[in-house]
This record gives structure tokens, sequence and C-alpha cells, in this order.
């Protein structure tokens, strides 16, 4: 049984992790509400690329010499995947949860004898999958300096993409989020980025707008769909930015509810122990008084 000079210190130490974990719980509130700002606010900007791009793929008419980015490169022998995590842990299980989705694909392609390439983003991702696909990992990145995500960050993770579809190292890009749900719920998402999700129509919609572009569609179409790659990382890593703080706000939540449980219940423990020793002291001097 612990001295009640170790469960002294035992309720200190909890009582000084409390402090921290209320701190930092205050912390990730605050930061949360500009990052689900910041997510929400780029929600239709990605959703309403999502819909050019689909009424310009409805106009190509020759897909074979399309361009790679949308009709891909006519085979899916190589994957990359690209798994953003956040910088820092203490955040429940939002990292391990999106590492979980990207281990599970990257072990369903093995198996279907595909070749599996990993780029991390964010050094969580990296740490979590070195273990098992450590040697896939063909490039890190990490924005552990940068203290708010702008969209040149996710532009230069984006040209990195590009220029490795450009030199035929992968034929699938698939981008690996977490989606900032609510406070309590985020969910973990795969996004194929190469070639470019967008369904193509095999008839046009005669109740639809018809658009005329300048230039010609073919050359809008290739600028956007680069374009369309950045702008989908940048959404990744807003709705990742928002989804940490929330995981990080109820990890921390429950992390101070659980050791004001643990202070309640030693200092029970130190009270009875306390008791009893007092009652043993008086037991023997009395015991000691009626033997004189």
């Amino acid at each position: 049984m612990a001295s009640l000079k170790d469960l002294r210190n035992r309720i200190a130490s909890v009582k000084a992790t409390r402090k921290i974990t209320k701190a930092m719980q205050m912390v990730a509130a605050a930061k949360l509400r500009r990052a689900q700002e910041a997510a929400v606010a780029a929600r239709p900007y990605a959703q309403q690329m999502d819909a050019v791009l689909h009424n310009l793929a409805q106009g190509v008419v020759d897909r074979d010499n399309a361009s790679p980015l949308l009709v891909g490169t006519g085979k899916s022998d190589t994957h990359l995947l690209v798994v953003m995590t956040a910088e820092r842990g203490l955040c429940g299980g939002f990292n391990s949860n999106i590492a979980k989705l990207a281990r599970y694909d990257a072990s369903k392609l093995l198996d279907q004898g595909k070749t599996v390439k990993i780029m991390t983003v964010g050094r969580k991702g990296a740490d979590n999958l070195k273990r098992d696909y450590g040697n896939r990992i063909v490039e890190k990145r990490d924005f552990r300096n940068v203290r708010r995500i702008s969209f040149a960050d996710a532009q230069g993770v984006a040209d990195k993409i590009l220029e490795m579809f450009e030199a035929g190292e992968f034929d699938v890009a698939t981008l690996y989020y977490s989606e900032f749900i609510s406070v309590i719920s985020q969910k973990p998402t795969a996004f194929q980025l190469i070639p470019a999700n967008v369904p193509a129509a095999e008839s046009k919609d005669r109740s639809a707008a018809v658009y005329e572009y300048e230039p010609e569609e073919s050359v809008i179409l290739d600028h956007l769909l680069k374009r369309n790659v950045a702008t989908q990382i940048f959404r990744g890593l807003l709705e990742n930015g928002a989804s940490e703080q929330g995981a990080r706000m109820s990890a921390m939540d429950n992390a101070t509810r659980n050791a004001g449980e643990m202070i309640d219940k030693l200092t029970i423990t130190y009270n009875r122990q306390r008791q009893a020793q007092i009652t043993k002291e008086l037991i023997e001097i009395i015991s000691g008084a009626e033997a004189l």
C-alpha cells in the first residue's frame, strides 16, 4: 500500500496534469472556431470547381486525346497515397484513424498486385506508417513551422504530385484526410485526386445551361485540372485543421474529467488511510496508558 507521502505526491502530479489538459482544451477551443470557419468557407469553392470541371468534361469528345489528369494514363498499376495528418499528437484517434484507412487501402492494393507509393503530409502520418510501409514512403512534407496554412502551402504539395505524375511515377493518386463534421465527429476520407474525380456524362442535359468558353474548353480544362489538385489539397488541409482541433478539444476534455475523477479517488484513499493511521496511533496511546 502506498504511503501518505506517495499519495500526496500522486494527487499533486494529477492536479498539475489536469491544469495542462484544461489549458490545452481551452487553446484548442479558441483555435477551433477559426479553423472551422476556414474549412466551411473552402467547401463552396471546391464544390464549384467540381461543377465547372464536370461541365467542361461533358464537352470533351475525344477522350483518347484528353488530358491524363482527367482520363488517367489508361492503367492503374501504380498508386500514390497522399496521407495528410497533423504535426502533433494528443488529439485522440485523429491521426491513427486516417493512417488506418490508408493502411487498409494500401494492403488491399498490394493484395491485388499493385505498386503502392506513399506521400505523407504531416509528421504524424509518417510516424504511423513508417513501421509497416516505411520503404514505400517516397516523399515527406510537414508544416511544423507554418502557423497558418495557406494556398501556397497546398500549391507546393500539388506541384510535387504533378511533377511525379508527369514523370510517370504513378497512375492513380488518392488523397487521405479527415472531414470535419462536428467537434465530436470527424470522418476519415479517401478522395481520388488523379485522375480527377469528375463523372463524365454520356449525354448532355438539355435543361442545363450552355456556356461558351474563351479560350478553348480544352485549354481551360487543362489549366483547371492542375489547379483542382491544389484546391482539393488545400481543402483537405483546412478540413484536417478543423478536425484536429475538434479532436484535441474532445480528447483534452475527457482527459481533464478523468484527471478529476482520479483526484477524487486518490483523495478518498488518502483520507481513509490517514484516518486509519490516526486511529491506530490513538489505540496505541490508550493501550499504553492503560498498561501504566
